[in-house]
């Protein structure tokens, strides 16, 4: 995109939306490229893919979004979701009926990034070092339940991880698709038109001044990271079910792909600008550059993250240039 047609975006569109407009485009530019040079790239059943696989980074994006928009960050999500999948595994093993062992692992994610909330906020940490912190130990638990994999046999959670529903057009999509879309839904839900979400904007913007006008500066700041702790729980389910199996290295990294999802998707990391939407965006931009990658089947899968990393400086250029203009 040059900078010619940015500038006249930006004239027609408030600056805010651009980063997610310029995100939009790349999604259409990267798919168009795969329709013009692969045949049945552009197919339905193609974008359904893209959904099926990175169904639970949808969650984890969600989640880190909340973190973001206040100017945080939560580098423990793709631990915490490892340890998602080996609290299921492990308890689905011992016998617990899977919704029982599904509340534990909500309830667990939710806790530890609750935990790391109260850290940041009453001792005044910074979130690097805490969610850093929250990361090992979260990986450390993974290895004390087992060092080995634990595979999932529950009759139902392997039903619903198997089980499918056909769309027009003879698309097929998991259940795992529906979750992730619910809780984009609800995320936007929650950030738009709820107060906790408008103090999330309003803290990012300015606490300062979020505080002065008597927003409850505090449940935001903690809050986000028990939002992103619950979505990293609900993301390794979705995860599990989509590897049929706990493992302490699983998403090693994740959360890397997480934040670059994010940042991708117009999130800007200084806080106080972002959707939901323009994070899920920002996935499937990831996850065109791998289909893309693999539909060509000579490029090694590491060009996926040449790509990445060279989609993030464009976008991190992007929002700086935004913001300079905003001061």
């Amino acid at each position: 995109m040059s900078a010619s047609t940015l500038a006249a975006a930006g004239r027609r569109l408030p600056q805010r939306f651009l980063p997610v407009v310029a995100t939009v485009v790349v999604f259409l530019a990267t798919f168009g490229i795969g329709s013009v040079r692969y045949q049945d790239f552009a197919s339905g059943q193609v974008v359904a893919n893209l959904f099926i696989d990175n169904a639970f980074l949808i969650v984890l994006a969600v989640g880190m979004t909340f973190v973001i928009l206040t100017g945080g960050i939560d580098l423990s999500v793709g631990a915490v979701a490892a340890l998602s999948t080996m609290i299921a595994a492990a308890t689905l093993r011992a016998g617990w009926p899977p919704l029982l062992a599904v509340l534990a692992v909500l309830a667990a994610g939710t806790v530890l990034g609750l935990l790391m909330g109260l850290v940041i906020h009453y001792f005044d940490v910074q979130p690097f070092i805490v969610t850093l912190a929250g990361m090992f130990l979260a990986r450390g638990l993974c290895f004390l339940i087992s060092v080995e994999s634990v595979s999932i046999d529950n009759t139902a959670f392997r039903d619903f991880a198997t089980g499918t529903f056909v769309l027009p057009g003879d698309v097929t999509v998991t259940y795992s698709v529906v979750v992730a879309l619910v809780v984009v839904a609800a995320g936007a839900y929650v950030l738009h038109l709820t107060r906790f979400g408008r103090t999330v904007y309003a803290v990012g913007g300015s606490e300062s001044s979020a505080r002065l006008m008597g927003l409850p500066t505090t449940a935001a700041k903690v809050g986000v990271y028990a939002v992103s702790g619950l979505c990293s729980a609900l993301g390794g389910l979705l995860f599990a079910l989509y590897m049929l199996s706990g493992y302490g290295l699983h998403a090693v990294g994740m959360e890397l792909d997480v934040i670059a999802a994010v940042v991708i998707g117009g999130t800007l990391l200084s806080g106080g600008v972002g959707y939901v939407a323009g994070s899920t965006a920002g996935v499937l931009v990831l996850g065109t550059v791998q289909a893309l990658i693999s539909f060509e089947g000579t490029l090694s899968s590491w060009w996926t993250k040449i790509v990445i990393g060279a989609l993030l400086l464009a976008f991190i250029v992007l929002q700086r240039l935004i913001v300079r203009q905003r001061q």
